[in-house]
């Protein structure tokens, strides 16, 4: 018995050594070093960690339904514009013959085009039918409409609707379907990178709202609080860094200055500022759309979140 535990010990006897297996070993190391908890960029790190944890752990409930309340909140300013015209039929007639000088048949198609369009696309966007088909209907709405009412040029439209092209192009990258048809000598793209890029392109042009939002209004206090701290999570989505911890707070922020500077439901029905805010309204809505689809679906490959990954 003494052999054979004496086969499992070193030949040294002395086992009084500092370091008898060499880990104190003075060269100096080039892997991990633990970092300094008191450091303010640890103590950041630390914080943003457990808000991404709480994030994850109280969206949990909400996690199944999310692509659906995104999808529905991306076209639902759709579905109103598309109410607005038909109640308002004779107004946009109207407006569109004097001011934008529409024959008097081309008006009436351009509008009921429009609806028919918008109710349509809607609906397969909300059922996942024809996704891919539905999109580019209501892109060819947005690009229309914004020829035809002439505000393709009015810098707050245009990036709005950049914002609301962001959203549906979030829902595009969440449905893609890979297409197995390929030319020989040509080389294909996969599924995964049209993804990715349609996801960079999403989350950039989402942003676009914000950039609205800072150039239009007054300034005070307030303001440049909200602006600078909007600003850095813009920044964070479009560079897909902590993506999901910044759309969510873009999330929050875009929904309540929504309800507070949006509130056309106080104005009067009769007052002209009722419809503008109404819209305004919607829109936000679909850009927070757009936004929710990406807290689901993550930033993507061309993103720092996911190259952090890999290393």
């Amino acid at each position: 018995m003494t052999s054979r535990i004496n086969i499992g010990r070193p030949a040294s006897t002395s086992y009084h050594s500092p370091d008898p297996h060499g880990f104190a070993n003075s060269r100096p190391s080039t892997g991990y070093r633990a970092a300094n908890p008191d450091h303010p960029l640890e103590r950041i790190r630390a914080v943003a960690k457990q808000v991404e944890d709480a994030i994850e752990i109280y969206s949990q409930p909400l996690k199944p339904h999310l692509p659906t309340i995104g999808r529905f909140l991306i076209i639902v300013t759709f579905y109103e514009d598309a109410l607005r015209i038909m109640t308002q039929w004779n107004d946009q007639l109207w407006y569109l013959q004097t001011h934008r000088f529409f024959y008097r048949g081309i008006s009436h198609l351009f509008l009921l085009l429009n609806v028919i369009t918008m109710l349509v696309a809607s609906s397969a966007v909300i059922m996942k039918r024809h996704t891919e088909y539905a999109v580019i209907g209501l892109l060819s709405v947005v690009v229309i409409q914004g020829f035809g009412y002439g505000l393709m040029f009015d810098l707050t439209f245009f990036l709005r609707n950049l914002s609301v092209i962001g959203g549906l192009i979030m829902v595009f990258s969440e449905t893609m379907i890979n297409k197995k048809k390929s030319f020989a000598g040509i080389p294909s793209m996969s599924e995964t990178d049209r993804k990715k890029y349609f996801l960079l392109a999403g989350r950039v042009l989402l942003i676009f709202l914000f950039f609205g939002f800072i150039i239009q209004g007054e300034w005070n206090i307030g303001r440049v609080f909200v602006s600078l701290f909007g600003l850095a999570a813009c920044t964070m989505v479009a560079i897909g860094f902590k993506a999901k911890w910044s759309a969510t707070f873009l999330v929050i922020l875009l929904s309540v200055f929504n309800v507070f500077a949006n509130n056309w439901w106080s104005v009067h029905s009769a007052h002209p500022q009722r419809d503008f805010l109404k819209y305004d309204f919607f829109q936000t809505l679909s850009i927070v759309g757009g936004l929710i689809l990406l807290v689901n679906i993550g930033p993507g490959g061309l993103s720092v979140d996911e190259k952090k990954k890999t290393y």
